[in-house]
């Protein structure tokens, strides 16, 4: 099977992530490019196995043994894309034009998931000798709580959720996401929170009967801007991934213009590098505010930990792929990027992780959002070899 029929299926299967706002309708969620996907798995005649994770919302896994080998490898690829808000083209027409393929998820991540899907369908046609096991794991919601790289690391850290597809950790995991078919190794990871201010209500006629939320609220701004500034000298730099950052994204208070506002709230994306604790860097915020403010704010629970990609572990896995990719696509590097992606919910089990792809991360997301062609065929066949020659290597 060839990755590009593959990838115009894949466009043309809406599978929208609401990101949390209350959207319902047929292009929303996975559920029907994972029924697709089961069609697929079922036509090539793999063992393959659905995990629900939230209503309608399954992973699936499917399963290439290799007679003799001892490794593991995992491929992910997640099943959501972002909405389609703003988009210039039809986002679910997969149209060719030019050496690219346009529409919703072309390049994240449905580019790199049809090149696994491809690579995987011609392990399980050829069985070469010295292949590895793989399990390709098509997961959902990556692009909002990632609830279901979370489910999927369950599988071998949770002795109740044994299951035939994965009875035990993988060796290694490899992860789609379009990195212009260069190897990530280290990446940040991002904690999200929300922060409250409370005051007390009152006619906006006579205001200095109560107390402004918002008011206090603009404080607070003003100290996570100053933290903003002292965040990069009070801890290093990675190397590969740059610095920790925080960033205000969102605010919300008051309910009408003639109303002194009583709640007032702001989300914060807090970026973590390899060596930060996802869920202390909230307390570091929550002191730095007291030590400055005249009053308490409320630190409300987080939605997303911090987890990021550290590189302490993976270049091994990192620089036999290299061999591959240089043979097929040319000089590429290892590098650090400073978004997140599945690989680092695997990594904290212990599962050396890397993140390679087809595409770059500059046209993600976008209102025109393609892929090159060739690089979706390249990724395709730097899977296949990667794959086939795994077993042996430790």
């Amino acid at each position: 099977m060839q990755a590009l029929p593959i990838l115009k299926e894949l466009i043309s299967i809406p599978s929208v992530n609401p990101m949390g706002r209350d959207l319902s309708g047929p292009e929303y969620f996975e559920t029907r490019l994972t029924e697709w996907l089961a069609g697929f798995f079922e036509q090539i005649g793999v063992l393959y196995e659905q995990f629900e994770v939230a209503p309608g919302r399954a992973n699936i896994l499917a399963r290439f043994d290799s007679p003799g080998s001892a490794t593991t490898i995992m491929m992910d690829a997640h099943q959501d894309t972002v909405p389609t808000d703003g988009m210039i083209i039809d986002p679910f027409d997969p149209v060719v034009k030019d050496g690219k393929i346009y529409g919703r998820g072309s390049c994240d991540v449905k580019g790199g998931m049809a090149a696994m899907l491809a690579a995987f369908a011609r392990l399980v046609d050829d069985s070469p000798a010295g292949a590895a096991n793989v399990v390709l794991s098509c997961s959902v919601d990556e692009e909002a709580t990632v609830m279901g790289v979370l489910d999927l690391a369950k599988l071998w850290t949770d002795p109740e959720r044994r299951t035939e597809i994965l009875p035990s950790a993988p060796d290694m995991s490899l992860v789609a996401e379009p990195t212009d078919l260069n190897i990530v190794v280290a990446h940040r990871g991002a904690t999200r929170w929300k922060i409250k201010t409370s005051g007390r209500a009152c006619h906006s006629s006579t205001p200095t009967d109560g107390i402004s939320a918002i008011y206090r609220m603009g404080k607070v701004l003003t100290c996570l801007e100053e933290y903003s500034v002292h965040l990069p000298t009070t801890i290093p730099a990675h190397p590969l991934c740059g610095q920790a950052t925080i960033s205000v994204g969102r605010i919300e208070g008051g309910i009408s213009v003639n109303t002194v506002p009583d709640s007032c709230t702001i989300e914060i994306d807090r970026r973590v590098i390899p060596g930060e604790d996802g869920v202390e860097v909230i307390d570091q915020v929550a002191k730095y505010l007291r030590e400055r403010l005249d009053f308490e704010v409320d630190m409300l629970p987080r939605w997303i930990t911090g987890a990021s990609l550290p590189d302490d572990n993976n270049h091994g896995w990192a620089d036999r792929l290299m061999e591959h990719i240089e043979a097929v696509a040319g000089s590429r590097e290892k590098i650090g990027v400073p978004y997140g992606t599945n690989a680092s919910r695997i990594a904290v089990t212990g599962v050396p992780s890397i993140v390679c792809g087809p595409g770059s991360v500059d046209q993600a997301h976008t209102k025109d959002e393609w892929l090159p062609i060739d690089e979706l065929e390249q990724a395709a066949e730097i899977y296949y070899r990667f794959c086939s020659n795994g077993h042996d290597r430790q």
